[in-house]
């Protein structure tokens, strides 16, 4: 993970966690349970970053609920 896939990740965490009234260690945790940050966020950072935050927050958690987990 290099500077910019690490603050994109951040971001998009505390983008997710304000939309969901969530605590940002809370969604954390979960997109990290889920793979969504190895897996997903970091490898593909480099399209995913000129997406729009609501896109990408529709995507996020759509990959989240197909590995099981709750946002």
């Amino acid at each position: 993970m290099n500077e910019a896939s690490m603050t994109f990740t951040i971001y998009m965490i505390h983008e997710i966690a304000n939309a969901k009234g969530k605590a940002p260690r809370d969604v954390y945790r979960v997109l990290k349970d889920s793979g969504c940050i190895d897996d997903y966020l970091v490898p593909h950072y480099d399209v995913l970053h000129t997406l729009g935050s609501q896109y990408l927050m529709d995507d996020i958690s759509e990959y989240v609920s197909s590995s099981g987990g709750v946002l």
